[in-house]
């Protein structure tokens, strides 16, 4: 055990369960349902998403899509085509290959243990757990983002989760800390959520309102905001691409499906190149070549700069895909800053 820890403060999950139940938040339209389809599909949204963009999606994604026997029949352009805007598609990918599995594996039916939740494509130990905790009341702890910093500042645990040994031992002390009962899981598990995303903030705390606030640590300490520790920083890097946006005579653009590895995988977009030069010499014919102010679109590790050309012809340019129409490509998958530059024309 880390020279750091406090010891476990008692009755934190009576606590949290009493305070959830009055204060947290109970009506997101993924709550009061132990029906793992929704869960799940919440719990893959909510990942790297803020609640406001989920809440549109959402009932979109289950009206589409009211079951894993119906996501599971889909193609996976549809699917993607539905998730575009929400970002980070792998998640859609793997979306969808879990409903398959769910069908493939289990019947139709989500497993009812996080240990089995695990081994299926995109769902890791956290929204396993979270899963068997809200729909079948498993003693399963989570330890997301927001987890993490709620737990390391109660418990004062300032060992650096960058260091695999003390994100596990981190993982031990959430177990340690469940409610007894069973049937407290759900409001348990809810209230490590409300409590990271509406008060144990990252950048500010309020204490004053924090249901287990006598027994925090780090309020102890004054310094809240020091947890969690984690030296590692991601690593960025940059790249340049160049898009192809070839219209033809009757409006439509020439769009390709990108490959099912790398930046967009899977998605329909402009053709992507490394230079101007390239991208020139993929369509000689097209004419009034128009260079569309280069922005940054950032991601998670890595910044695109992105340099639209738009040109226009006839014949189709001398790369893989295909003339879509003004009319369709809103519907298909596309990555948000090729959304957001046709839809400018």
């Amino acid at each position: 055990m880390p020279e750091t820890l406090m010891p476990l403060p008692a009755d934190f999950a009576r606590h949290m369960v009493d305070w959830q139940r009055q204060h947290g938040r109970q009506s997101l339209p993924w709550q009061n349902t132990q029906d793992p389809y929704r869960v799940w599909l919440s719990e893959i949204m909510l990942q790297q998403t803020q609640v406001s963009t989920v809440l549109d999606y959402f009932p979109r994604f289950l009206s589409r899509f009211p079951d894993v026997a119906a996501l599971a029949a889909a193609e996976q352009d549809d699917v993607l085509a539905l998730w575009s805007g929400l970002g980070y598609y792998s998640r859609a990918r793997n979306l969808h290959r879990c409903a398959q599995d769910v069908m493939a594996r289990f019947g139709g039916e989500f497993p009812q243990q996080a240990e089995a939740l695990q081994t299926l494509p995109g769902i890791g130990r956290s929204t396993a757990a979270a899963i068997a905790a809200f729909c079948f009341q498993e003693r399963a702890a989570i330890l997301d983002g927001n987890v993490k910093r709620v737990l390391t500042r109660v418990l004062g645990y300032a060992d650096d989760l960058a260091v695999a040994k003390n994100e596990k031992a981190l993982w031990a002390l959430a177990q340690d800390l469940l409610p007894a009962k069973p049937g407290d899981m759900p409001r348990y598990t809810q209230s490590l959520m409300d409590l990271g995303a509406t008060v144990c903030l990252p950048r500010k705390t309020q204490c004053e309102v924090c249901p287990v606030a006598r027994l925090c640590a780090a309020k102890r300490q004054g310094e809240p905001l020091a947890y969690p520790v984690k030296t590692r920083k991601l690593k960025r890097s940059s790249a340049t691409l160049w898009l192809l946006w070839a219209v033809n005579a009757k409006g439509q653009v020439w769009l390709q499906k990108r490959p099912d590895k790398g930046i967009w995988a899977g998605l329909f977009s402009l053709p992507v190149f490394d230079t101007e030069d390239a991208l020139l010499a993929a369509w000689p014919q097209g004419q009034g070549a128009q260079y569309i102010t280069p922005w940054k679109h950032v991601l998670t590790h890595r910044d695109l700069h992105l340099h639209p050309v738009r040109l226009l012809g006839q014949f189709a340019p001398a790369c893989e895909g295909q003339w879509v129409d003004a009319d369709a490509w809103p519907a298909m998958g596309l990555p948000a800053p090729i959304r957001v530059l046709l839809a400018a024309d």
